[in-house]
């Protein structure tokens, strides 16, 4: 582990934590950027949260614990990220956010400094057609929640550097558990261009009233040895983001495939988002048809 030493991450909810906890547990220096200082100790708090299960489990060390939260640090100023070796952007999943914040950043770390999106949904060529130097930008997409899930997207842009993309691979796979897939820069990437519409026909077979939430997923879950079933999958991604990525990669593409279902717009609409309200298909209040 001789590249990336010190990498700031941009956002500090579910999925910069999330990051931020794989890559200090790499044995790496993270140093988080953020609004407000609320926002720093609430992304810090979920991380402890997270490995104090893990020691609940066997899975983390009272050690490692230590180790990992003394790694990470945060801060409100943008000029801290001078010399970082790399940046990896988890906002919010807006482009002209992006944008906005990407530039503030670049314009304080290297000019060769890699600049690196976790956006599910967006374009990278685009976010990198905005920045100084496009040949350094890349995608780095984990999933959620990402210390557990193995699959990291290596997204290639239409500028991004094969060097750039050579590294990348390299630092995912010297993360723990992790491995790199590189993929083209196409809505959606890999994963998400599969799973969304796979998502999109599963909440329209429900509301046509095929079969229950509880048996859809007991038999996708059984017949297709899925780990977990989709309506339980989409509960806990959250209903907006699931309808957020589906607009915005039919937006992109036209491609009738990813039109979300009028019952996901209505149930977000009605404040059904899943996990995070306990209100969805198979959390709490679920049945919206």
């Amino acid at each position: 582990m001789n590249d990336f030493q010190k990498i700031a991450v941009l956002g500090f909810g579910t999925m910069g934590a999330g990051i931020a906890q794989v890559l200090a547990a790499s044995g790496r220096d993270i140093v988080v950027l953020e609004t407000d200082q609320d926002r720093i100790e609430a992304g810090t708090a979920s991380i402890a949260e997270f490995l104090d299960g893990g020691i609940a489990r066997g899975k983390v060390t009272q050690e490692d614990r230590t180790a990992v939260l003394a790694r990470i640090s945060g801060t409100t100023d943008v000029a801290d990220l001078a010399g970082v070796d790399a940046v990896i952007e988890s906002v919010t999943e807006n482009a002209d956010v992006k944008k906005a914040v990407l530039a503030e950043v670049a314009a304080v770390v290297g000019e060769r400094t890699p600049i690196l999106t976790n956006t599910s949904a967006l374009s990278v060529t685009d976010l990198a057609a905005a920045l100084p130097n496009p040949s350094r930008v890349a995608g780095l997409h984990f999933f959620n929640p990402a210390p557990l899930m193995r699959t990291v997207e290596v997204v290639r842009a239409l500028q991004s550097g094969e060097d750039l993309l050579d590294r990348l691979v390299a630092l995912v796979d010297s993360l723990d558990g992790k491995e790199p897939v590189v993929v083209k820069d196409r809505p959606g990437f890999l994963v998400n261009a599969l799973l969304l519409p796979y998502l999109n026909d599963v909440i329209q077979e429900y509301d046509d009233g095929l079969a229950t939430a509880e048996d859809i997923d007991l038999a996708l879950k059984l017949g297709l040895g899925y780990k977990s079933g989709p309506l339980e999958m989409l509960d806990m991604i959250g209903l907006d983001v699931h309808l957020h990525a589906t607009e915005s990669a039919y937006a992109a593409t036209l491609d009738a495939r990813y039109a979300a279902p009028p019952l996901v717009r209505q149930m977000v609409a009605a404040g059904y988002l899943g996990a995070k309200n306990g209100r969805g298909f198979r959390t709490g209040d679920k049945d919206a048809r």
